[in-house]
């Protein structure tokens, strides 16, 4: 039942965007193609397509399992998995092995290619000068997309206490209030794996690939909420804290599900969870009388079940009859707990006003929109630029809304909180591509 069979009756959507450096700039006409395999387990293309001037391929659906089967526990793998094999001129190839499309909703894989290194692509030049025939340079880059963890068993959690003593002065803390850091550490293995790498993640990325490892993008929307606000908390538990390099560490967090949560670089993520996290990524869980952010433990709720923790089979059957996110989270966690904001989100320009802009806006606000849009237009040209006056007009509304179908957020032309934001991501790595 793994890929192209009789027993696949669903469809899920795939979404892929090509670019370098976390797409700060796209790269267009990039050859992207996907097998799956057949009944005898042969390895067929089922598609291929290119991406368009934006580093955007084509909307595509594919065969998946019964939706029922991400919707109850114990059932058969409820998603299908593809390989991805992108290619560009003057780019190293890259293959995604098991992609992960689950049924009614939509698989993002936001893939970064390496520009090809210059010597090697000198030593082509001069090989098809020559007319020499050659075995090709391997140079492809391989990432191979673990089971999701509802799946697949993975090392349990260790508990911990949920709010953390704090070090003296002369430790490492330096945080009064809760920020929302630019970039989480990831040490890839346990705490103490010397050999373990390292990656450099943006926040919000990092909380959408640990959400579409361990939760199903075909839930519930207040259980998809719940489940996000847990894991948002537990990271920032750890950035609030130190909590690693307190003890002489060089990183944030680890992707051990037996320390901390899954993370696997690379993976393709999910446009519904991603849509969650962008609306939710400042809002962290906490109780009175303690300024961090509560370290929000859970468990899968079959495998593994703890008094105080979250169960993230369990926020489903919640959500199903109902309940809300913040229901949802102090069924599991206490009456006493509630959502507080974090007061700044590190690496940004300027933090969101409080309100959304629209069509007769005018101010500083609009004007740092116009600023970015032309800024982020210069790599993706697809972006009508705007007069920079301080006036939400028609034109501006365009280009938002493209703005917004470029990068995979639901399109209305109003820069909300969700959009502030990327926007502002965005242009900041642009600009940084460009000094």
């Amino acid at each position: 039942m793994r890929f192209l069979n009789s027993m696949q009756v669903d469809k899920g959507r795939l979404q892929v965007s090509v670019g370098i450096e976390n797409l700060a700039r796209p790269i267009e006409n990039a050859k992207v193609s996907i097998y799956g395999k057949n009944n005898s387990g042969e390895q067929v293309k089922v598609e291929e397509i290119n991406s368009d001037i934006s580093g955007r391929g084509a909307l595509i659906e594919l065969p998946t399992p019964p939706i029922e089967y991400s919707l109850i526990p114990g059932s058969p793998m409820p998603y299908s998995v593809y390989d991805l094999e992108i290619s560009a001129i003057g780019y190293e190839p890259l293959t995604l092995r098991d992609v992960q499309i689950l049924p009614n909703v939509t698989a993002l894989a936001n893939v970064s290619l390496n520009l090809d290194d210059i010597e090697i692509q000198e030593q082509q030049r001069f090989r098809r000068e020559r007319n020499i025939k050659k075995q090709e340079i391997n140079r492809r880059q391989i990432v191979v997309i673990q089971p999701h963890t509802l799946f697949k068993e993975f090392p349990e959690k260790e508990p911990e206490d949920e709010v953390k003593s704090l070090p003296p002065p002369t430790g490492f803390v330096v945080l009064d209030r809760v920020v929302v850091p630019e970039i989480i550490v990831v040490h890839d293995g346990v705490p103490d794996n010397p050999n373990a790498p390292l990656y450099y993640v943006p926040f919000r990325d990092y909380i959408k690939n640990v959400a579409s490892s361990e939760i199903y993008a075909t839930w519930p929307l207040e259980s998809l909420k719940a489940n996000i606000l847990t894991i948002i908390s537990f990271t920032l538990n750890r950035v609030f804290t130190e909590w690693y390099r307190n003890k002489g560490k060089n990183f944030t967090i680890t992707s051990s599900t037996a320390t901390d949560q899954a993370y696997v670089h690379g993976r393709n993520i999910f446009a519904e969870i991603s849509e969650v996290v962008d609306d939710i990524f400042t809002s962290y869980i906490t109780r009175p009388n303690i300024r961090q952010p509560l370290f929000t433990q859970y468990s899968d709720g079959i495998r593994v079940r703890r008094d105080g923790w979250l169960s993230q089979w369990g926020s489903k059957d919640l959500a199903d009859t109902g309940r809300s996110s913040t229901e949802i989270l102090r069924h599991y966690y206490g009456s006493s707990v509630y959502l507080d904001t974090a007061i700044k989100v590190a690496g940004i320009p300027s933090s969101f006003p409080g309100y959304a802009l629209n069509i007769g806006a005018t101010g500083d606000n609009v004007r740092k929109i116009q600023t970015q849009i032309n800024s982020i237009s210069n790599n993706y040209p697809a972006l009508p630029k705007v007069a920079v006056d301080g006036i939400y007009g028609q034109q501006l509304a365009i280009s938002i809304r493209k703005f917004q179908e470029i990068f995979n957020m639901p399109v209305s032309g109003v820069v909300d909180f969700a959009t502030w934001y990327k926007l502002s991501q965005v242009y900041v790595a642009v600009e940084r591509m460009a000094s």
